[in-house]
């Protein structure tokens, strides 16, 4: 099972008691602010959970995998997430 926006939104309004349309705001506020981060090229780090990371990608030559034709890979940016050390702890507990 996901954990969703929705997900969030409804735990926000429990543990908080914010009306659903206030948690949504928050919700739907925070994603566009990291986002945003991300679009302009910045990292993000979120302390205790982890750090997004952007890569940027050159082009390289690769292959068709249905005809096998070579073909050429355009450069890119990518998004690496790297969890904080507290977060690989608490998935590692026994």
């Amino acid at each position: 099972m996901a954990y969703t926006k929705a997900s969030m939104i409804d735990a926000i309004c429990e543990k908080i008691g914010l009306p659903k349309r206030e948690s949504t705001d928050v919700v739907e506020l925070l994603f566009e602010m990291m986002k945003e981060t991300l679009e302009r090229g910045d990292n993000l780090k979120i302390s205790g959970f982890g750090s997004f990371l952007i890569r940027d990608k050159r082009s390289r030559m690769g292959r068709n995998p249905q005809t096998g034709e070579s073909m050429e890979i355009t450069a890119r940016r990518v998004i690496t997430f790297k969890p904080s050390q507290i977060l690989r702890d608490a998935l590692n507990e026994d």
